[in-house]
């Protein structure tokens, strides 16, 4: 009976595309090279924004706040993006975030209060949501259906290998610069990833349809059109950010509750990391090939029992094992997210919809680590942990629940 089940924004991509040759790798560089580029960007700067804002004077708690406004920016932004992206075309709209990215970078630079350094903390995440809607529905136009799930998986893969190159490129650069060097090093980045960007076709240019004459899609009147896939595969992906939002977080505060130091901690991190960032590509292509569900309810099985499996692990080995297959759950499931949603999108208004999508996913990860807090301020951080974990089920039951078992093409 679950079989069969599809929801009416899937049965637009239920026709075959034409059989026609494509090569991923001939767009490789241009699609997929911004998309680098704004992840060691963001990477540079991650590591040293607590920093810089201990050094202008903010309080540990401040501090942390202001880190937490690139999530904040990229939230309240991204249906405001799917706006601009949806009017504009997604070459310029990723020029434009690449350009106030910039700007952003540059106001972090200069700050001499917090306050300051906040606002551009916020504007990186405003840009970084507008970039990535933009990389994500180009992507989704470019590609033929039956390689999409390659296509966007290897999209957030890249954008993770920028994200852990990031730190170590930054770090070069702090060598040689101080603090500031960071910065410096994103806007190199940044710089780069606005230039190929500007390189790529305009989808409009191809089709001749002019993007002022499309119509203007109300938000509501979407919402409420799609609002039952919002609310299961919306929902279960959401699931799927707070998980993914939650193990970073995990990782470390149970490192120093069983004794390890800051050296083995970062050891075990990077090579979740490395495992993390192997997978994208065959996971990409099971998804194609296999159809969605035999990614979406692995990864979440394997995300939520080694979560589950993280408090009864009392020394390095059991740990860094829980780790390890922790790193292989989220790195299968590379670009499920954007995948889901780009199946569920309709072709009208497909833009403004995948605004609301991020906007969803957005919410469990800012949402995540909020009930683990929430959790072991009440109980204690095993049950905070185990409690996260207890979501992957719950993500695996829903997909397997409302996901369609054939792909799309």
């Amino acid at each position: 009976m679950c079989q069969n089940r599809t929801f009416p924004a899937f049965s637009h991509h239920t026709v075959p595309d034409p059989i026609q040759p494509f090569d991923l790798r001939k767009i490789a560089l241009a699609a997929f090279g911004p998309s680098l580029l704004f992840g060691i960007g963001e990477g540079a700067i991650f590591p040293i924004l607590a920093l810089s804002a201990t050094d202008l004077g903010a309080s540990p708690a401040w501090s942390g706040f202001i880190v937490s406004l690139i999530g904040i920016g990229s939230l309240v932004s991204n249906l405001p993006a799917a706006i601009l992206t949806s009017r504009f075309g997604e070459r310029l709209a990723m020029m434009g975030a690449a350009l106030f990215c910039l700007c952003a970078l540059v106001l972090c630079l200069i700050a001499h209060h917090p306050w300051v350094l906040a606002v551009g903390v916020f504007m990186i995440g405003m840009s970084t949501s507008v970039f990535m809607l933009a990389r994500q529905t180009y992507l989704i136009e470019a590609v033929p259906i039956s390689m999409r799930a390659r296509a966007l998986s290897t999209l957030g893969g890249t954008m993770r290998i920028g994200m852990f190159s990031g730190p170590f490129i930054g770090a070069a650069f702090i060598h040689f610069l101080g603090l500031s060097g960071a910065y410096w090093a994103a806007m190199v980045a940044v710089l780069g990833a606005g230039v190929l960007a500007s390189t790529l076709p305009d989808m409009d240019a191809r089709s001749g349809e002019p993007r002022a004459a499309a119509p203007r899609i109300a938000m509501t009147g979407l919402m409420a059109a799609h609002v039952r896939v919002f609310l299961t595969l919306g929902v279960a992906t959401a699931l799927v950010s707070a998980l993914r939002a939650c193990r970073q977080i995990v990782i470390p505060l149970w490192a120093e509750q069983i004794g390890l130091d800051a050296t083995t901690t970062a050891i075990v991190y990077g090579i979740m990391g490395g495992i993390d960032m192997m997978l994208f590509y065959p996971a990409g292509k099971i998804m194609d090939l296999r159809g969605r569900l035999w990614i979406a309810v692995p990864s979440m099985l394997i995300m939520g029992a080694s979560l589950m499996a993280i408090p009864f692990t009392d020394g390095l080995m059991l740990f860094l094992i829980a780790s390890m297959v922790l790193g292989m759950g989220n790195g299968i499931g590379s670009g499920l997210i954007m995948t889901v949603g780009a199946d569920a999108s309709p072709p009208k208004g497909r833009t403004e919809f995948l605004g609301l999508w991020r906007f969803i996913a957005d919410l469990g990860t800012g949402g995540g680590p909020l009930l683990l807090s929430g959790v072991t301020a009440l109980l204690s951080l095993a049950t905070g942990i185990a409690t996260i974990g207890m979501l992957g089920f719950v993500a695996a039951a829903m997909f397997w629940q409302w996901l369609p078992r054939r792909t799309p093409s």
